[in-house]
């Protein structure tokens, strides 16, 4: 990106430690001594914070927002008069605290010792950071998939700092994607490379990781959209299945791809670490059945007509229970083949649609336009991928001694470039 695009976006960029007046403890009762955050803040906040939005990454995506979903910064957000803030999450692999992080008590990387994380833990530190940086409310909480888990999140825990919450592609996850979830992190244990989590004086589990994220793409889009891609056609960059015994579909081109693509960016011990997150959310566990009678923000959720992990018939049932419980909440079906990553691929079914929501008063509504179908398709063997407490809330650990900055740079490659 050039300078010039830089400065019209505003951006600053850094580390965060939320653990300077002691350690943060997870969900699961263990604690991390030092915890560091990597976050990217795009224009000024006003004195009240009334013009704060807080993005919140799906499973791949880094706190760069121009990097992996610009289309929502550029054409959403006015970074003039606007506040975008975006925290890299702990135990992802683009600078906040990770498995691949240097473990102070041991000196070397947590590796596969490093603590279950869950997205009640994500948020619980992103409100710590948010403090530590100066921030006291937050106008809107954004996300897509995971995201959008992190940003219904924010709502139960802290129903007096937002306003406003936008999920896309978001539910708990059902016994299918929880099945496909555990197949890929097995698929990933199983590489010899893995080591038991401890392989960061090595090359590291590239060929698990890479099945891992193969099995993924599947679910991000749709039969439909593979169908007009790549059909039962011969591998565009090989020779057909039908000449050679090392001969293959044009499809299993395009997931080797992407799978060796994913493996050169990305961190599989992250990956089972968010993925897991993934598998657990459930905020009504959380709060003994009554999480969603807290939330005061107005909700909007997008549904995707071919999403196969987070179907469109469940986010419809979700946002009915939201409304059943008092929530003030709309649903937007999106009709498209381009599935669980219609979010990335197709933003001008979503952009107006979220202006619209942030600029105006929403009244709770079930709302399905009889949309066109999914725009044309490139057909390559693309890139195309795809924390005040609130009421009751678990409180964030006292903090009763200082500890040193520990945080040290990730043996990964460059953490920006990324997709969801």
């Amino acid at each position: 990106m050039s300078t010039n695009a830089l400065a019209r976006l505003h951006l600053t960029q850094g580390t965060v430690s939320i653990t300077k007046r002691g350690p943060f403890e997870l969900e699961s009762g263990e604690t991390l001594s030092s915890v560091d955050l990597r976050y990217a803040i795009y224009g000024e906040v006003n004195q009240d914070c009334s013009n704060v939005t807080l993005v919140c990454h799906a499973l791949s995506g880094s706190s760069r927002v121009d990097q992996w979903w610009p289309d929502l910064l550029e054409r959403v957000f006015d970074l003039d008069r606007e506040c975008v803030v975006c925290f890299n999450i702990i135990g992802s692999c683009y600078g906040s605290t990770s498995a691949a992080s240097l473990n102070p008590a041991t000196g070397k990387p947590y590796g596969g010792s490093f603590p279950q994380v869950t997205v009640r833990d994500w948020v619980r530190a992103e409100k710590i950071a948010l403090q530590e940086l100066g921030f006291t409310h937050v106008r809107t909480a954004i996300g897509p998939s995971i995201g959008g888990m992190q940003a219904l999140q924010w709502a139960v825990e802290y129903p007096d700092w937002v306003d406003r919450v936008v999920a896309m592609g978001t539910t708990q996850l059902s016994a299918l994607g929880l099945g496909l979830n555990h197949i890929q992190r097995e698929i990933i244990r199983l590489d010899p490379e893995f080591r038991g989590g401890d392989y960061y004086d090595g090359p590291g589990p590239r060929t698990g990781l890479a099945q891992a994220r193969a099995i993924a793409m599947t679910t991000y889009k749709s039969g439909e959209l593979f169908h007009a891609r790549h059909g039962r056609h011969p591998d565009r960059k090989g020779s057909a299945p039908w000449q050679s015994p090392d001969g293959r579909f044009d499809i299993a081109g395009y997931l080797e791809y992407q799978g060796k693509i994913f493996w050169e960016r990305f961190d599989a011990n992250a990956y089972i670490a968010i993925t897991r997150a993934m598998d657990l959310f459930d905020p009504d566990r959380d709060w003994n059945g009554a999480a969603w009678q807290r939330v005061r923000a107005k909700v909007l959720l997008f549904g995707i007509s071919s999403d196969v992990l987070f179907p469109d018939s469940d986010v419809r049932d979700f946002a009915r229970q939201l409304s059943e419980a008092g929530v003030n909440c709309t649903y937007e079906h999106i009709a498209s083949a381009h599935g669980h990553d219609s979010f990335l691929a197709e933003p001008d079914k979503l952009v107006p649609v979220v202006k619209n929501f942030l600029a105006h008063d929403v009244h709770a509504a079930i709302h399905h336009p009889a949309a066109a179908h999914a725009g044309n398709d490139n057909g390559g063997n693309d890139n195309a991928g795809d924390d005040v407490i609130g009421h009751d809330a678990k409180p964030v650990p006292r903090h009763t001694a200082p500890v040193a900055d520990s945080y040290r740079p990730i043996r990964l490659v460059a953490c920006d470039g990324n997709q969801a």
